[in-house]
């Protein structure tokens, strides 16, 4: 790498900065023109940054989200976990986001025996309701945060709904969720790595005494079925079971929001594909697949190169090198999408990596197309003439990109 690109890289990649949070695009264009691949002098992570080779790197399996199935942190050359954040770990111990094989093809396929999308389709008239009754309130009001008066109610809702998780709770679970996730951000402060531990902690005891009912009460819902899932005598234990459910709410939760926010603020700065929806010319779910590729929910996504040998857009790498994947720049390279910087919901190409790619796919992924599908389509039914009050403001944070609030007049 030369002194060019250091300088490239620290001008046109600021994740900390809030007027690149705001529109990082037009310095993801710079940054894909100039190099594929380009390591980050501030953090040393290689950032890649064009479709082929984040689609290529997303299915190799020598690189992982995790190396201890084979290293130890020192051969590795990493620190320790640092065990302020041991309830944090606790929780991501038996994440399907976090595991490599063999655990993770033996999780994924217990977890997949009842996450299925028959179970999806089952839970359709539960999702469809939802979204009418929250809209139903908000045809009242007037002036909504879409945000917080539908999508986030809407969205735990409904995952509760499918695991068997108690209405009554979900404000609890939000508010961890919330917590949690900013873990996962480039510059999380420590105060936040003591929020995000704290409800780790808080949330696997819930999950604990769930369980545990669960064991004794059962019904016909996701958690149950996790708890008596058998496959040749191979069942789930309690821990693979707490980290199942609480990422399932957390990634499951976060991208719906997410996704849903940003959509609807791309789709009412382009009134022209608005209509298009609202009139029947393009169907909702087309246009939840260009909501994920315009705007993407997840901004990065890292790996471990775990092999010897291993070459990523012509640049070798060394075993413990972490790349991480710029889905947001990736999904507006032109040499994947015609004219990828416009916003076109008849697109209809669900070949994106919106939900990631290889092992690590997202397993929820069919709920969530659901989930916004009805959403979008319920919205364009009931307030085909809705606007913005104001321009949305986006959190100040970039790996998981999502809006404060969108206030839209519904009246």
């Amino acid at each position: 790498m030369t002194a060019n690109h250091d300088e490239l890289i620290e001008r046109h990649f600021r994740p900390d900065d809030p007027a690149f949070i705001a529109d990082p695009y037009p310095d993801f264009a710079a940054l894909r023109a100039a190099m594929p691949i380009g390591r980050d002098p501030r953090s040393g992570q290689w950032l890649i940054t064009r479709f082929a080779d984040v689609h290529a790197t997303l299915r190799d399996r020598r690189l992982g989200r995790n190396y201890t199935q084979s290293f130890d942190h020192a051969e590795f050359g990493r620190p320790e976990p640092d065990p302020r954040w041991a309830r944090f770990h606790e929780h991501e111990a038996w994440s399907l986001l976090a595991l490599e094989p063999p655990d993770h093809t033996r999780l994924r396929r217990l977890v997949s025996k009842v996450f299925t999308q028959r179970s999806v389709n089952a839970l359709r008239p539960t999702i469809e309701r939802r979204a009418t009754e929250l809209l139903d309130r908000c045809a009242e009001r007037g002036t909504i945060d879409l945000i917080a008066d539908y999508a986030q109610p809407y969205s735990v809702g409904v995952i509760c709904a499918m695991l068997g998780v108690p209405d009554s709770d979900t404000q609890r679970l939000l508010d961890w969720s919330h917590a949690i996730v900013k873990m996962y951000e480039l510059h999380a402060t420590d105060e936040q790595r003591v929020a995000a531990d704290e409800a780790a902690g808080e949330f696997i005891e819930y999950v604990h005494a769930l369980i545990d009912r669960k064991r004794h009460e059962p019904d016909d819902l996701l958690l149950s079925e996790l708890v008596r899932v058998e496959d040749d005598d191979d069942t789930l234990t309690v821990p693979e079971i707490t980290s199942t459910t609480m990422v399932l709410l957390e990634a499951g939760h976060e991208a719906t929001v997410n996704t849903l926010g940003n959509g609807m603020r791309a789709m009412l700065h382009h009134p022209d594909q608005w209509r298009r929806v609202t009139s029947g010319e393009v169907d909702p779910a087309d246009a939840v697949e260009e909501m994920l590729r315009w705007d993407s929910p997840t901004q990065l996504f890292d790996r471990y190169v775990l092999d010897d040998d291993v070459t990523i857009a012509g640049r070798p790498l060394e075993r413990g090198d972490e790349v991480a994947m710029l889905f947001g720049c990736a999904q507006r390279d032109p040499d994947r999408f015609a004219d990828p910087d416009r916003f076109d919901v008849g697109r209809g190409d669900t070949k994106h990596i919106g939900f990631g790619g290889g092992i690590h796919f997202c397993i929820g992924a069919p709920l969530a197309r659901v989930e916004v599908a009805v959403s979008v389509e319920a919205i364009a039914r009931r307030f085909p003439d809705v606007a913005l009050v104001d321009d949305p403001t986006y959190h100040p944070t970039f790996v998981i990109r999502g809006l404060e609030s969108l206030h839209l007049d519904v009246g």
